[in-house]
């Protein structure tokens, strides 16, 4: 039996702190009983290369060494826990353990767990709150940052290498010949840790098996170690750029649209381009100009923004759980950073349905990319109201500004009046150019390039539209025919197109009547002819090929739809041989023969190589 303050029962949290060693400095020859179910947690705990396994393993390991120094005592009693008492730890029960543990041996139990104090004290066991004492410290990763660092990464085994320069003008560079070993990044991260826990601007974002996410005030740090990655990793971010709306030279008609009618904003660009940035800079327009409630959805919380603007994480993991909340706060602007899985654009458009204002953080490579990513997600009818503004952001600059509007019209590239439907036109909202259209095409949503369609138009080659096209017959076709029935589509013009299939196929595709084909017709929208396939026409106009030089041999490229046929080569319009092409519709010729001379001269005097097909 113990007597009270001289037999101390710690608990998990208490070894974890250091808290035991500490405390036993002050007493005379303390005995100090280890409940068996620290162990078992504190051994879970560095299997899963969680440091507070390893710092609890130290410190009993510490406290064995002040027993061998004849300081105190240490003894493991109790039960271990079953996989019951695991499975459900997070609700009390190897806490409890430890509780049942402190009231038999009637010793004093010793936790930095507020709640496992409050709970002992209600059943009537003596209890030892330890309140950790903090210091708040400066990282050591922080002196390896000035005005323009952006980044810097450390790894096992190789130098400290760093991201300089602002959005747009990036480098990677070494910043020392210093190789860190495993034991130096482990007390860095050890330390990045503590300050997690004692530094009221430091947040564990995300914490699994192999890696840490924590926002440390302005530093975004990821910890990356095995069995996730094949070395101890640490990456620390932050942003070098801090400016104002006013200092990106906007137009004063897109000020007046972000001031009045912009209500669904996409800010999108590649990684590094500057978004976060801007999108800093507009909240920060909303809350101190125009005096608007904003708020953020980040996981991570990595923005930097004034006091004014609350910034949320996932509520119990969710973003579903975070927008419940902010639909009852109602704040006028919500800025989502970043939109990346079909969750969170659903949870824009929810909310932007709902009435609040987004802004919308978007990963993209071209500016049509973010409006391209929400309308695969969304109705196509309800595009414009759940973005009205899309801004692309490249270098730090506001590179270009899109608009999007419904509108009932034929799409670009058709003709016919009866294949109007509803089209989204995306225009650069400056000069009012129409740069893409968003329509439906059969059951494929369409995001056409203007250009593309309309830079087609007086070549020979098909336009995108019309490829599309046979690609949505062809699937229709085949949902009626056999699989193994060979089927070919052709577009002729805008309003017409051909099917070619096997003579003894054609009554199952016309119908009674006509009944099927006419329903094919209205659905695709598009007049169909039906032909035999062995009668469809050879093109027998010359086209021009590509000429592929390798180390040995030259290849006439003539596309992969001219797989497996005849053709004729000439050069100027003179014959120079028939070949069959390969698969991938190529015809190779050996480098050093006559026919490849042939070739060769013909290009560098810049005579024209055509096909024709047999």
């Amino acid at each position: 039996m113990c007597i009270k303050m001289k037999c101390i029962i710690p608990d998990t949290s208490a070894v974890i702190i250091g808290a035991v060693s500490e405390i036993a400095k002050d007493l005379d020859y303390p005995e100090i009983i280890v409940p068996e179910a620290v162990v078992c947690e504190l051994e879970h705990q560095a299997n899963a290369n969680r440091s507070e396994g390893h710092e609890g393993l130290k410190e009993l390991q510490k406290l064995q060494k002040l027993q061998d120094d004849g300081e105190l005592a240490v003894t493991f009693k109790g039960k271990r826990p079953t996989n019951y008492d695991i499975r459900y730890a997070k609700s009390g029960e190897i806490d409890s353990i430890i509780r049942d543990l402190a009231r038999s041996e009637m010793g004093t139990l010793l936790t930095n767990d507020k709640v496992q104090a409050e709970v002992a004290k209600s059943q009537g066991i003596p209890v030892k709150y330890y309140e950790q004492k903090y210091t708040s410290k400066i990282l050591s990763i922080e002196k390896y940052f000035d005005e323009t660092t952006m980044s810097i990464h450390l790894k096992e085994n190789v130098p400290l290498m760093a991201k300089k320069g602002t959005p747009g003008h990036i480098e990677f560079v070494q910043l020392n010949e210093k190789r860190y070993s495993r034991e130096e990044l482990e007390e860095i991260v050890r330390e990045i840790l503590e300050k997690e826990k004692s530094d009221l601007k430091t947040y564990m974002e995300s914490k699994k098996e192999g890696s840490y996410v924590i926002q440390s005030r302005e530093y975004r740090i990821s910890i990356a170690y095995p069995p996730f990655s094949e070395a101890l990793e640490i990456t620390a971010v932050k942003p070098v750029a801090n400016i104002s709306l006013d200092e990106y030279n906007l137009s004063e008609k897109l000020l007046d649209r972000i001031r009045t009618n912009a209500e669904g904003i996409l800010i999108s660009g590649s990684p590094g381009a500057g978004k976060s940035t801007f999108v800093q800079a507009i909240a920060k327009y909303y809350s101190s100009k125009l005096n608007k409630v904003v708020k953020t959805m980040e996981s991570p919380r990595d923005l930097q923004l004034p006091d004014e603007i609350t910034q949320y994480s996932p509520l119990e993991g969710n973003m579903e759980n975070t927008a419940d909340v902010l639909l009852l706060v109602r704040p006028d602007y919500t800025i989502y950073d970043e939109l990346r899985k079909n969750s969170d654009f659903n949870i824009f458009a929810d909310m932007r349905l709902a009435g609040v204002g987004m802004i919308g953080v978007v990963h993209a490579t071209r500016p049509i990319d973010a409006i391209q990513r929400i309308a695969s997600r969304v109705e196509l009818g309800v595009i414009p109201s759940i973005v009205d503004t899309s801004i692309y952001i490249e270098d730090g600059e506001v590179k270009n500004v899109y608009d999007t509007k419904m509108t009932v019209k034929v799409p670009t590239g058709m003709k016919e009046a009866d294949l109007a439907r509803p089209v989204i036109e995306v225009r650069d909202f400056e000069s009012g150019e129409l740069k893409n259209e968003i329509y439906t095409y059969g059951e494929q949503t369409i995001v056409m390039d203007i250009e593309l369609v309309n830079g087609s138009e007086n070549t020979q080659s098909k336009s995108s539209v019309d490829k599309i096209a046979e690609k949505e017959i062809l699937r229709k076709i085949k949902k009626i025919l056999p699989k193994k029935a060979k089927v070919d589509v052709e577009v002729i013009s805008p309003d017409r197109a051909n099917i070619y299939i096997p003579e003894d196929m054609i009554p199952k595709i016309i119908g009674k009547n006509g009944k099927r084909i006419a329903e094919i017709e209205e659905k695709i929208g598009i007049s169909l002819g039906v032909e035999v396939i062995n009668a469809k026409p050879v093109n027998k106009n010359p086209f021009e090929v590509d000429i592929i030089h390798t180390r040995k041999q030259l290849i006439i490229d003539l596309g992969k739809d001219n797989g497996r046929k005849n053709f004729d080569i000439l050069i100027n319009g003179e014959y120079l041989l028939t070949a069959t092409t390969s698969k991938k519709g190529e015809i190779k010729i050996k480098k050093g023969i006559e026919l490849s001379d042939f070739i060769i001269e013909a290009i560098e005097m810049g005579l024209e190589i055509t096909a024709i097909q047999k």
